[in-house]
């Protein structure tokens, strides 16, 4: 819609990989006025990164980043030797210089004839509580989880420090967060953007359900409803598709590995409007809680 923007959304563009390389590069938005959500897994190593983002922040009007694991991970070829809450740093440095939000920011405001809704860009990982079927704790589910074949990468890439785990990276994170969306205006609509699914629901169709835990977190379950949620955006499933929890909408937005997408039977990387086209030129106002 001409004189119109819109917000927009994609995750896990993994452009290590050629074919989603040459997707990320046909990205454009309909208009000037368009933001774009990036919902984490741009890549793994610093120089993937900010390429694209980069390319990215000159194409739309605003562009709202949140990390998600790959990004957190240390790779052997990536020049970027820090760990954990230095890496993490590291990169909300580099967002800043390029002009990019990101959780670390003042909350953007996007601005439509339906009034004013804070865009917020979360970094909450996991703490192994979506347990598989049998399981009573993180040691017994990860047992399960190794029996079964599956053990995500992260337990050799995404190293926590300073802290002794990624739970307890977790627990910070969920405690930090959790105060700046309380702090928000009680009357303030919310979209609510974290790599890792807000609620459990969405991980009730892996097809390796032990996956699970390393999806999310049960502390954020009620965020949706208590943060006056819009929409929930979220990847890290590749699993693209809308699903409703609560009377609020949750969208998953990834791209996903070549593998994944070319079954879907559809043009890949389209991007999600998560919020109808606001009025006017956009350039939103920010609040930080």
């Amino acid at each position: 819609m001409s004189g119109h923007g819109k917000l927009l959304a994609i995750s896990d563009l993994h452009v290590r990989y050629e074919d989603n390389e040459e997707i990320v590069q046909g990205i454009r938005p309909d208009s000037d006025d368009d933001w774009l959500l990036v919902a984490g897994d741009v890549g793994e190593t610093s120089t993937d990164i900010h390429r694209t983002l980069e390319l990215l922040a000159d194409r739309f009007s605003k562009v709202i980043w949140v990390p998600g694991n790959h990004e957190l991970w240390t790779t052997p070829d990536d020049p970027l030797r820090l760990n954990g809450v230095r890496r993490y740093e590291h990169l909300v440095a580099m967002c800043r210089e390029l002009g990019v939000v990101t959780p670390e920011d003042p909350f953007p405001v996007w601005e439509s004839a339906d009034g004013p809704t804070a865009i917020a860009p979360l970094f909450v990982l996991y703490d192994y509580s979506f347990l598989p079927a049998g399981a009573v704790d993180k040691q017994s589910g990860l047992a399960i989880a190794e029996r079964a074949g599956i053990v995500c990468s992260d337990e050799f890439m995404l190293h926590p420090d300073p802290y002794p785990s990624r739970e307890a990276w977790c627990r910070a994170r969920l405690e930090s967060t959790e105060a700046r969306l309380a702090a928000l205006p009680a009357d303030l609509p919310t979209v609510l953007v974290n790599h890792f699914p807000l609620v459990r629901e969405p991980t009730f169709i892996l097809t390796h359900p032990e996956f699970a835990m390393w999806c999310g977190t049960v502390a954020t379950a009620d965020w949706p409803i208590r943060f006056r949620a819009s929409a929930v955006v979220y990847g890290h499933l590749h699993i693209p598709r809308l699903i409703h929890h609560d009377g609020v909408p949750h969208h998953e937005v990834s791209l996903g590995y070549p593998r994944e997408w070319r079954r879907y039977g559809r043009a890949p990387g389209r991007l999600v409007e998560v919020l109808p086209a606001a009025a006017g030129r956009n350039n939103g106002r920010m609040v930080r809680p």
